[in-house]
């Protein structure tokens, strides 16, 4: 059985515990957050122990792997701390604020034996892989266009929380494209912030891609709005060859109530969480098999992220 504690108690922590809870092989220790009363109200809610400090977590020889849940700002500190005591790590995306943190994490877990794996949760969808399979064994002939939508409105009280929709949002956007398709030459972006009063991180972003190959990419990351048109843009993957196209929906999921943070509960969300930390308990630590999405994708994931910063601000198009 190995045996999980989670480092931060907020919304994603909810959907980790119920993907611990399903996971075989797994259970829950404990957690620890900076907020005492969140932290006893979690903990009852998941029916585990409270920490006092992230370094009682630490202590814990019991504890094999700790899920680092926090801020972006303190994913480097708390994965760091993990590895460094024997820790397996899952960090949420996006995994650090730096390139170099990210090799800090990569070089540590391999000098350690450890798994330290990014919270790329998307790709571990079967219907991803799916289209990942079929990209490369040519059931679609040659690439021609991928495309990526994100339209899931945020309330300011959320979205102040995080960082704006590039950084948080387009992240998957980015790694997914690389689990498909491999990594782009380079990009140009857009962004803006319509209906924030407070706050100024950006609501919308929408980028363009080239692919190695000549095939296009586009990615669209919205808080600004949801989409309940009969046709909706909730979050959408398509990709479309000469020979065919697939497309993965979160709206091929759904129950009529709503989320922490969403109008309805999107289940392929939720599923894909499960698919993620069965993968990281049952092959990755229990088998030594690499995640699906390493250290290294999140480097070039978080060079593609910066990039379209870049472009937005600056109005370019940049090459990768």
């Amino acid at each position: 059985m190995i045996r999980i504690a989670f480092i931060g108690a907020g919304d994603v922590a909810n959907r980790h515990a119920e993907a611990v809870a399903a996971c075989e092989n797994a259970e829950l220790s404990g957690l620890f957050t900076i907020d005492s009363a969140q932290a006893k109200e979690k903990a009852g809610a998941f029916g585990c122990r409270v920490y006092s400090s992230a370094e009682e977590v630490m202590a814990d020889k019991s504890v094999d792997a700790v899920f680092v849940l926090t801020n972006l700002e303190t994913h480097h500190h708390f994965s760091s701390l993990a590895l460094h005591s024997g820790k397996h790590v899952l960090v949420e995306k996006p995994v650090a604020c730096t390139v170099e943190d990210l090799k800090d994490l990569r070089d540590t877990a391999t000098t350690r034996g450890l798994v330290c794996m990014p919270g790329h949760n998307y790709i571990y969808e079967p219907g991803v892989i799916r289209m990942r399979d079929m990209l490369q064994e040519g059931n679609l002939g040659r690439l021609v266009s991928i495309y990526f939508m994100y339209n899931i409105a945020h309330p300011e009280h959320v979205a102040k929380k995080y960082p704006g929709v590039i950084q948080q949002i387009l992240t998957h956007h980015a790694y997914t494209l690389l689990f498909l398709a491999g990594r782009p030459l380079r990009l140009s972006a857009m962004k803006a912030t319509l209906h924030y009063e407070t706050i100024p991180q950006e609501d919308i972003a929408m980028v363009n891609l080239q692919l190695e190959d000549g095939a296009l990419a586009h990615f669209c990351a919205s808080f600004a709005a949801d989409d309940h048109t009969s046709d909706p843009w909730t979050v959408i993957i398509k990709v479309l060859g000469t020979e065919g196209g697939v497309r993965y929906s979160y709206r091929d999921w759904v129950e009529y109530r709503p989320g922490e943070v969403h109008s309805h509960v999107y289940t392929g969300y939720h599923k894909s969480m499960e698919n993620e930390v069965d993968h990281f308990v049952n092959q990755c630590i229990t088998k030594s098999k690499p995640p699906l999405s390493s250290l290294e994708d999140a480097m070039v994931a978080f060079a593609m992220v910066a990039a379209a910063e870049q472009s937005a601000a600056e109005g370019l198009t940049i090459s990768l």
